[in-house]
């Protein structure tokens, strides 16, 4: 039989586990380690002082959690081990895997080792608490690509395709597809991410997948075929990572939080973060000519609407992995006209995100790139939507740029 109570220790999760890890109980384990990795825990400390024996089966759990924990910069310290159960892991080759300690308060010391660096610095404002790095880097360019006016009618043609070259634009959204010929590719535009010169796209079809190109803007002949969309560039201000106090927090809510660092009118964006409800929208048909409405009135009207437009009731993809781009702008402040239809004016940022698997990811701002890199490389990726401001997030990371206006 197996047991466990969860207490903390200097703000770190403390397993206090009993009885027998093994087959019988293996499951019940890896689900109490899953559900704390699911709620942004990433340093476990386990006692095991009253566990009497672990079987191969119990150590394979032990070893897939420390293997995820690893790929976000976390880990699992163990103490407590009895001198059975310590010579299994000897015996399974393991005591160099796992942070065997004699006495827990040798934690301290660890963790110290490993911490993010006094360059980091911490702001709380409003229940978000950020953690940051601040660069000297000017201002990005921001490029506005084709136009929304014909997608209210869906009267876009061949004529209104914008051919943008992928090594100009390293990040960005909009509704976009990939191919050489109009005949191949007019049927597959689709809501668009462009993240570090990697693009994702949806197409807009009843039955759907995601298709993408990692490292796109690599391609010195490739271009991304817009009906609309922007784009920017630049080099980040903040890298910083960002999580509720107390709950999850939404999209609005962690744009205010940047915009609190920021003195800029205008930011792009782009984040990876944890989901605890994601509210998303994306288009179910391409916006052209040949497809409106035969009642004569836009796509956006109450007797079209749930035919074109793939529109939540309730949150889905809850724990999964959202990376998304943007752009937000302040409140109350003029752009130019052609900015102002790019960003809705209720909630002044206009972001897409990829949806992705379940996986944790590290908690170092700087380390931004490369958790970006491994979630594209390793995860599949569900859906590409326009992000609503009510979709929530209980932590992740983000790169925040200036954009000139």
């Amino acid at each position: 039989m197996f047991e466990y109570t969860i207490t903390e220790f200097d703000s770190i999760k403390h397993i206090i586990a009993k009885g027998r890890i093994d087959a019988l109980s293996a499951s019940d384990t890896k689900k109490m380690f899953d559900d704390l990795i699911i709620a942004g825990e990433r340093i476990l400390l386990v006692d095991l002082t009253e566990v009497n024996y672990v079987s191969s089966a119990g150590l394979r759990t032990f070893i897939l959690i420390q293997k995820e924990l690893k790929k976000a910069d976390g880990q699992i310290f163990l103490h407590g081990l009895a001198d059975q159960v310590l010579e299994i892991f000897r015996m399974s080759g393991l005591t160099s895997i796992f942070s065997i300690i004699t006495d827990k308060e040798e934690i301290r010391h660890l963790i110290g080792q490993t911490d993010l660096g006094p360059q980091l610095i911490t702001r709380e404002t409003d229940g978000l608490l950020l953690e940051f790095v601040e660069g000297e880097a000017g201002k990005g360019r921001l490029s506005v690509v084709g136009s929304q006016d014909k997608m209210e009618t869906s009267s876009y043609t061949e004529k209104d395709v914008v051919p943008v070259p992928a090594s100009s634009m390293p990040f960005g959204c909009g509704l976009a597809a990939l191919g050489d010929s109009y005949d191949e590719y007019k049927g597959l535009f689709g809501e668009c991410l462009i993240i570090n010169g990697s693009f994702f796209f949806y197409p807009a079809l009843r039955y759907s997948s995601v298709d993408y190109l990692i490292e796109a803007r690599r391609d010195p002949a490739l271009s991304y075929k817009f009906l609309h969309g922007f784009g920017f560039n630049g080099t980040p201000r903040y890298l910083l990572s960002f999580a509720g106090r107390d709950q999850a927090l939404d999209l609005s809510s962690l744009m205010a939080g940047i915009f609190s660092l920021s003195q800029a009118d205008a930011v792009g964006i782009t984040f990876l973060a944890e989901t605890k409800g994601f509210w998303g929208m994306h288009a179910k048909k391409v916006p052209l000519t040949e497809q409106k409405p035969i009642n004569g009135r836009g796509i956006f009207d109450p007797s079209n609407f749930a035919d074109w437009i793939d529109f939540p009731v309730e949150p889905a993809f809850v724990n999964h992995i959202v990376a998304a781009a943007g752009l937000g702008l302040r409140g109350g402040v003029s752009v130019p006209d052609e900015l102002a239809k790019v960003v809705s004016p209720e909630s002044h940022f206009h972001l897409h995100g990829g949806i992705f698997d379940q996986v944790p990811i590290g908690r170092n701002p700087q380390d931004f790139d490369r958790e970006m890199m491994r979630v594209f490389s390793d995860l599949r990726v569900h859906k590409v939507q326009h992000i609503l401001g009510r979709s929530r997030f209980s932590a992740g990371l983000a790169a925040v740029f200036e954009i000139e206006v």
